[in-house]
C-alpha cells in the first residue's frame, strides 16, 4: 500500500494531518519513516506525506515516489524546507518529522486524542511532542534518552527528532519555520508559550547511527556545545559547519 493510495473506511478525522519530512541522502532511513505513517492514512488521520528535498544524490527520491508521496523539491536548509513543506499542505495541522525518526504504534489515536481535545475547546491552543528514543542497546542510548526527557521536563525544549504536531493556526502566529541550516526547531519552540507544549507519551524512535559512529559521548557533547553556542547568538550557519 502506498501513502497516497489509502482511504478510510471507518471514521472520518475531521481534523487532517500533513506530514512534512525535510530529506537530503536520507535512502537508509525513510522507508521507515514512512512505513510508520500508513495505519495513521488508513484510520483517514493523516491526509498527506509532504516530503521536501534538499538535493539528494541516492535513491532519496525514488523511495518518495514509490511511496506516493508529495515529493517537492527547496533550498538545502531544514528551515527552509520545512517551510516550504508547510506551505503546500493542504491540513489544518502540520507534523513536522525527520527522515530518521519512526513513530511508534499507538501514535496516531494518541494525536488524534490531543487534536480533539484543542479543536473541542477542551484545552487551549498547544502543539506536541513525542517522547525521544534512540534504536540502539545498551546503557548509553538510555543515558542520552533520559537527558532529553530531563530537558522537556526542565526546559520544555524538545528537539525536531521529536516530532512537531502543530495546528496550522498556532503556526501561522508564531510565524512558521525560518530560513535556519540548524536550530530551526529550537528557534520555533522558543517562539511557544510553555503551556502551549504538550509532551505525548508515544515515542519517536530516531536513528543512533551518528551516535554509533562518532561516539555517544562524542555526540552529546557536540549536541550540548551547539545548544550553548546557540545561545551565545552564534550564527546558525557556523553551528551546521560545527554540528556536521
Amino acid at each position: 500500500m502506498t501513502i497516497a493510495g489509502q482511504r478510510a473506511d471507518a471514521y472520518r478525522f475531521r481534523a487532517m494531518i500533513s506530514v512534512i519530512i525535510p530529506t537530503l541522502n536520507a535512502e537508509r532511513t525513510l522507508a521507515h519513516t514512512l512505513a510508520a505513517l500508513v495505519p495513521a492514512v488508513v484510520e483517514g488521520i493523516v491526509q498527506e506525506a509532504i516530503l521536501v528535498d534538499g538535493g539528494s544524490t541516492d535513491e532519496t527520491c525514488a523511495i518518495a515516489e514509490a511511496a506516493g508521496t508529495h515529493l517537492i523539491e527547496a533550498p538545502r536548509g531544514r528551515g527552509s524546507q520545512l517551510e516550504a513543506g508547510a506551505s503546500e499542505a493542504r491540513g489544518n495541522w502540520l507534523l513536522f518529522l525527520h527522515a530518521d525518526t519512526v513513530l511508534e504504534p499507538g501514535w496516531a489515536e494518541e494525536a488524534r486524542s490531543f487534536i480533539e481535545r484543542v479543536e473541542s475547546g477542551r484545552r487551549h491552543q498547544a502543539a506536541a511532542s513525542f517522547r525521544f528514543a534512540l534504536d540502539d542497546d545498551g546503557l548509553m542510548p538510555r543515558l542520552v534518552e533520559w537527558l532529553v526527557g530531563l530537558r522537556c521536563h526542565v526546559l520544555g525544549l524538545p528537539y525536531g527528532d521529536q516530532g512537531l504536531l502543530i495546528s496550522r493556526n498556532l503556526y501561522n502566529r508564531l510565524g512558521g519555520f525560518r530560513p535556519l541550516p540548524l536550530m530551526e526547531d529550537v528557534d520555533l519552540v522558543r517562539r511557544l508559550k510553555r503551556r502551549e507544549l504538550v509532551m505525548l507519551q508515544s515515542r519517536a524512535v530516531t536513528s543512533g547511527e551518528r551516535y554509533r559512529r562518532e561516539g555517544y559521548l562524542a555526540r552529546s557533547l557536540r549536541n550540548l556545545g551547539c545548544i550553548l553556542l546557540y545561545y551565545l547568538r552564534v550564527p546558525p550557519r557556523v553551528l551546521a559547519r560545527l554540528y556536521g
